[in-house]
This record gives structure tokens, sequence and C-alpha cells, in this order.
């Protein structure tokens, strides 16, 4: 299979360069079961599982039984807080659990492939040169956006190697743009983007992570 070749952007949106992308990663193909693996435990993994109910034997009071067992005409009954009156235990209520799902470092490593290789297919992967602000400005960040002509009606997440504070405090009040470094990139971030753009320095290190 032949490299796959994308143009590489300066700041101002000027094409300078191409880049070929390493075949061992951007090989094209688009595997749909790993990446459903990797989603739903990725999803798994964010539910905190405090969801919590009393049984009749944890709510307070109940101590004293309410009436004698027989003689009084009424349902023989043991204690106020049985699951059948108000204020009484729940039944098979919920407890707090772990949903925690872990899934094999091979099957999450080829996942990520996966899902670059759908964005690289879709031609929604921008590469640039570098992507930094002089001050700690938002105004100067969306700037740069305008210049690659991405709009702010995109869902835009920008990879990098490693990310300044001045460009960190630009980006935080950008509602469509989701920063995070490579080493920590993952499926689920990758997939919910509508277009990913990279600096150089990026890909060759998410390259060199993901042919580990």
């Amino acid at each position: 299979m032949e490299p796959i070749t994308l143009p590489l952007y300066d700041i101002q949106g000027k094409e300078i360069d191409t880049i070929k992308l390493d075949p061992e990663v951007f090989d094209g193909v688009v595997n749909v079961d790993v990446i459903h693996q990797a989603i739903n435990a990725y999803r798994a993994n964010q539910r905190k599982g405090l969801a919590a109910t009393k049984t009749r034997g944890e709510v307070s009071g109940g101590g004293k039984k309410p009436w004698k067992q027989k003689g009084t005409g009424r349902a023989r009954v043991g204690s106020t807080r049985s699951p059948l009156w108000r204020h009484g235990g729940v039944v098979f209520g919920p407890h707090p659990r772990d949903f925690s799902v872990v899934i094999p470092k091979k099957i999450k490593k080829l996942a990520l492939k996966s899902a670059l290789c759908s964005k690289v297919n879709e031609r929604n992967i921008k590469l640039i040169d570098s992507f930094s602000v002089d001050k700690p400005k938002t105004k100067d960040a969306i700037k740069l956006f305008a210049n690659l002509k991405i709009g702010q009606k995109d869902k835009i997440l920008l990879l990098m190697d490693k990310v300044d504070n001045n460009l960190k405090l630009a980006l935080r009040n950008i509602a469509f743009v989701n920063v995070d470094i490579v080493k920590d990139v993952n499926v689920y971030e990758v997939l919910s983007a509508e277009t990913v753009l990279m600096n150089k320095s990026g890909l060759e290190e998410l390259t060199k992570r993901l042919k580990q």
C-alpha cells in the first residue's frame, strides 16, 4: 500500500509542505468491532456507580412491632420499615458498584489506529507545522482557526505533543475546541470530533506511540 499524503499548513493557513503518513499506523483499515469495544469500555469507565438505596435493615426505626400478631383484624406485620410501608426499605434497589471494564492494550491501540484511519479516510485530519499564541487571548486563538478555514460550528480536537500555558489559557473559553496531548488521546475523543487538528511534532509522537 502506498503511504497516504496529507498537506502541512502553517498558522496563516498556507500549504507549506506535504507529509507521508506511516503506513504501519495509517493503513486505511477501520476495524469497527474493536472501536465498539473501546467506546463501550470508555463509557462504562465514566460511570460513577454511586446510586444507593437502603434495605429494610438499613433504614432507621422499625424496632417495635406495630401491633400484636393476632386479634386486631389487621394484617400481621413485624416492622414499620417493611418495604410495603411508607418510609420502609427498598427491595432490589440499586447499590454502589464498579462499572469499570478492562480491555487489552492491543485492542485499545488497534481501536485508536482505526479511529484515526477513519478520520484520514474522511479527510478530516489537518496537519499544522506549529500552533501557538504569543499572548493568552481567546481572539488570537480563534483567528488561527479562521486562517485554517475551520468554522466555529465544527467540533475540533486539537492534538499536540505539548501545550504551553498561553495556548491553554487562550483555548479554554472556546466551546468548539477540545485540547489534548497525543500520549493521552483516546478513541472516544477522536470519533466525537468532526475535525482532528494535529501539529507535526504531535503526529510524530502519536505514530511512535502506536508503533510500540
